[in-house]
């Protein structure tokens, strides 16, 4: 017995203990810090994503400094523009909410009719009429008309501050409510947010300088690992970006044609809410369906309408992910699909939504780095496809 243990305990990692502690603490780090975490990935991306522009612009000889500054203008001016026709879209679909909130409560109303139909239908079928009598005599009988109006000529209680504070709550608008409640996080959220565009102009104006310091950090075999590694993360960041956002723009278009077609509402807006939510992992197909659905409701009664666009979203949702995702998106991932899928879990339980939006290229990204690092390309081959 004694024999047999032996290498077994050899088997063991020594460093076992130490290796949970640490990934438990990386865990802890990564959910507490995920705001500061979120913010700087995003900047990274973006970086990579606008270096290329940088690059070309200094080989028509313009300093690297002001042509990130430029790059930066453009990226921001763009960005305000787009933010611009979805206000003017967002506003004018304000206005007709109205027309919405009515035709939502009517459907409300039809369904809980329905219901409470099919709800007596069984009752009457299930429960025997004679039952149904003792249950209704065993009622209690209506207080008499004297002692209800005894209870009207009384007059209202006081209401109490806490009371008073509920009533007026429950009267203000759902949005208001909503950003009273999370005024704090909306504002950590907006001031990280607003530290995005200065650290994606120091990373490209001190990108050379920070690039080779950071390289001074490793041996001379290092340095050759970790160059690799970089390169392949922004390769396989900028292959995974544009090819999203093409595919975002052929889903808006060929779904706001659609649209347009149905006589939708504002068919821009919902193709392109219906197209980059299509890209979601995993719950893009419901959350596409969504905006024309909703779209439709002051234009269609009928149900067919509703699921004829239903089917082609979900047609177009279909060709998109099976066709099209694995040609412009796929070569430079590598991730098989269970991998996928547990970092969606992982990424989105310690970062919410942003975690589903970044968890591919993340997690992408430490497979480049795995490929790259002789130690740690088993768990690369792991990871791959």
């Amino acid at each position: 017995m004694a024999v047999l243990s032996r290498p077994i305990r050899a088997l063991r990692p020594r460093n076992l203990t130490g290796a949970v502690i640490a990934l438990a603490g990386a865990v802890a780090l990564l959910y507490y810090g995920r705001l500061f975490f979120v913010t700087f990935v995003t900047a990274v991306i973006l970086s990579f994503m606008l270096d290329p522009f940088v690059v070309l612009l200094g080989r028509v000889r313009i300093p690297r400094v002001p042509a990130s500054f430029v790059v930066c203008a453009i990226g921001l001016l763009l960005v305000y523009l787009a933010g611009l026709g979805l206000y003017t879209q967002v506003a004018g679909l304000v206005d007709e909410l109205p027309k919405y909130q009515q035709r939502i409560n009517d459907l409300v109303d039809r369904v809980a009719m329905k219901l409470e139909a099919a709800e007596k239908s069984a009752y009457e079928l299930v429960v025997p009429r004679r039952f149904r009598e003792e249950a209704r005599r065993a009622l209690p009988q209506p207080a008499s008309s004297r002692s209800t109006r005894k209870r009207q000529a009384e007059p209202p209680k006081p209401e109490t501050p806490a009371v008073q504070e509920v009533r007026i709550r429950s009267e203000q608008p759902p949005l208001i409510s909503y950003l009273a409640t999370h005024l704090g996080e909306l504002y950590e959220i907006l001031l990280m947010a607003s530290f995005v565009p200065f650290l994606v102009y120091f990373m490209l104006s001190w990108r050379e300088h920070v690039h080779r310091r950071f390289l001074q950090l490793f041996e001379e075999q290092g340095r050759l690992v970790a160059a690799k590694s970089l390169d392949g993360i922004a390769s396989m960041v900028r292959a995974f970006v544009v090819g999203n956002f093409l595919l975002g723009l052929l889903l808006t278009g060929a779904s706001a044609l659609v649209f347009w077609m149905f006589w939708l509402p504002y068919p821009i807006l919902m193709g392109a809410l219906s197209g980059f939510m299509s890209l979601i992992p995993y719950i893009g197909l419901p959350l596409a369906i969504l905006p024309p659905v909703l779209a439709a409701l002051p234009v269609y009664g009928a149900m067919t309408p509703y699921l004829l666009l239903a089917g082609i979203v979900a047609l177009f949702h279909l060709i998109a992910l099976n066709l099209l995702y694995p040609k412009l998106v796929g070569p430079r991932v590598h991730l098989n699909p269970l991998v996928i899928t547990v970092a969606l879990m992982a990424w989105s339980a310690m970062w919410g939504a942003a975690g589903l939006i970044l968890a591919i290229p993340v997690t992408a990204a430490v497979k480049a780095v795995c490929d790259n690092v002789e130690q740690l390309q088993p768990y690369g081959k792991l990871l791959g496809d």
